[in-house]
């Protein structure tokens, strides 16, 4: 900061200095009288709002780039593209309705409960745990973790003991989304079954934390839609709905490769032509016993398993490229050893 100093009334400059500025006069309690000049008060106030500001816009940059990563995260899935593009909506929605309580508009609520509808291994636990990133980075979760739980995290064995182990599980998910696997389970044991009272100890819980909890429920297409109907009040609490639909052959192939791919490994010509061939063989999209992607990381991991046997084998020391080819002949023995498991 700039001061400029008078003696006794006089302006006081080191040697080679100009004249001084006009500026406030103040006699300290020494008597001297500072002169203070207006641009330096100025400077001085504007200097830690510009930096504040600075700040601001450094979170923002940083908050954006964060939901941008999460987002290439879920660009980076393979197929899931309706529910892809539902989840680009959530996120716009949520950003704008933050955007208008920053311009103090009215906002509406953000309900982000949600149903997935597929067969195993279609991506749903993989896409909650991305969504819950999405939502943590845009600030509207805290934490941002996703905790799975099934009928046997949930309900218990003798009367109070359900309403305890669920609101426990709540505890943990609380900042994140709770991911309840195969929801539909809760709602067959008829009236006097626990599970009702896990339902209802659930929806006063989402209530009470709507502002930094998720939940979702799972499970396979008609099974869910049958829990809703025995539970109306639940749809209108669960606002979302998304279909996760079967892979193609296609995509199982590029699902496989993709796995290979993160762990530095890749397939031969005629590795994959065998596997495409497998895959092509699998049940038809919509049934229950359609392979999708579980199937095919099954397989892969077998895949591995028989590569490292088939060159800790070899006479001679293998070289990167022997290291990371998944042949024909790994494929053929992973399937082989399915076909055993499958007996």
């Amino acid at each position: 900061m700039a001061v400029r100093l008078t003696l006794n009334g006089r302006p006081y400059r080191a040697r080679g200095a100009g004249a001084a500025d006009p500026g406030t006069r103040r006699r300290d309690a020494a008597g001297f009288v500072a002169t203070v000049h207006p641009v330096a008060v100025a400077t001085r106030h504007r200097e830690p709002v510009d930096r504040h500001l600075q700040a601001i816009a450094d979170q923002a940059a940083e908050r954006r780039r964060r939901v941008a990563e999460a987002l290439g995260a879920l660009d980076q899935l393979v197929g899931l593209d309706h529910v892809k593009a539902l989840i680009y909506e959530l996120h716009a929605f949520a950003e704008i309705q933050q955007r208008r309580r920053e311009a103090s508009l009215s906002a509406d609520p953000l309900v982000m409960h949600m149903t997935f509808k597929g067969n195993p291994g279609t991506g749903k636990t993989t896409v909650a745990r991305i969504l819950a990133r999405i939502l943590k980075e845009m600030g509207i979760l805290s934490r941002g973790h996703l905790v799975e739980v099934e009928r046997a995290d949930l309900v218990g064995e003798y009367i109070g003991h359900t309403a305890q182990k669920t609101r426990t599980q709540i505890q943990r998910a609380l900042g994140g989304v709770l991911f309840i696997d195969e929801a539909y389970s809760l709602a067959r044991g008829g009236e006097k079954d626990f599970g009702r009272e896990a339902i209802d100890t659930l929806v006063r819980a989402m209530e009470e934390h709507r502002e930094n909890l998720v939940c979702i429920l799972a499970g396979y297409r008609a099974e869910m839609e049958w829990f809703l109907l025995q539970n109306p009040g639940l749809r209108s609490r669960f606002p979302i709905h998304m279909d996760f639909p079967d892979y193609s052959h296609e995509e199982l192939l590029a699902i496989a490769e993709v796995m290979l791919s993160e762990r530095q490994y890749r397939l031969t010509a005629d590795a994959r032509a065998r596997l495409a061939d497998h895959l092509r063989n699998l049940p038809e999209r919509g049934r229950l016993d359609a392979g999708n992607a579980r199937s095919v990381r099954n397989l892969i991991e077998r895949a591995l398993r028989r590569q490292a046997v088939r060159l800790i084998q070899c006479r001679h020391q293998p070289g990167r490229e022997e290291l990371m080819a998944i042949t024909a002949a790994d494929i053929d023995a992973a399937l082989r050893d399915e076909a055993v498991r499958a007996v």
